[in-house]
């Protein structure tokens, strides 16, 4: 299936989860067993032979996505987590919410020094939890080689954000709006 398929297994709910939202569900996506195969090969494609050592998936899709990923890579996957969810060690990192902040934290043994990381989520709307992931990895010695989403919201501006941290950004299909 090519990206435009894809595009229509993407559910649109409106007004959520406040008015004048348009929700993009991926669940219809990840759902459909040909769409979610299509989603895992395409956002891999790019990053085969790239030297990728690392894939962080960040939670909760991006795990469904990232190891699937990591699998198709040859690689492992690095969970990053809200806070106080995993068991070892870790290093944290706040992050703005529209109202409040959050924080994610990543094992302290989890990335090893100049490894080369793919970050994966399912959207990228305001690039603020992407941002968060990529300050973990950096904390921890690996290098960003890009982010790869599914959906890019390119109005609310994470993809330009995801730019300017100087972190290529894949995704397989926009949306126009909020």
């Amino acid at each position: 299936m090519n990206n435009d398929e894809l595009k229509r297994l993407v559910r649109t709910i409106p007004d959520y989860p406040k008015p004048g939202i348009m929700f993009r569900d991926v669940t219809t996506l990840i759902s459909h067993g040909e769409g979610l195969r299509a989603t895992i090969n395409n956002m891999a494609e790019p990053f085969i032979g790239k030297g990728i050592n690392a894939v962080v998936g960040i939670e909760a899709r991006g795990f469904i996505l990232g190891g699937a990923i990591a699998e198709k890579l040859g690689v492992g996957f690095v969970p990053v987590r809200k806070k106080g969810k995993l068991p070892f060690d870790t290093i944290s990192q706040t992050y703005e919410l529209e109202y409040g902040t959050d924080e994610l934290e990543i094992h302290t043994d989890s990335i090893n020094q100049s490894a080369k990381v793919l970050i994966v989520d399912d959207l990228i709307a305001t690039g603020g939890t992407l941002e968060a992931a990529g300050k973990l990895v950096k904390q921890l010695g690996g290098q960003i080689v890009a982010a790869a989403f599914i959906v890019d919201l390119p109005d609310i501006g994470g993809s330009k954000k995801c730019e300017q941290l100087g972190i290529p950004c894949h995704a397989l299909m926009e949306f126009e709006g909020d």
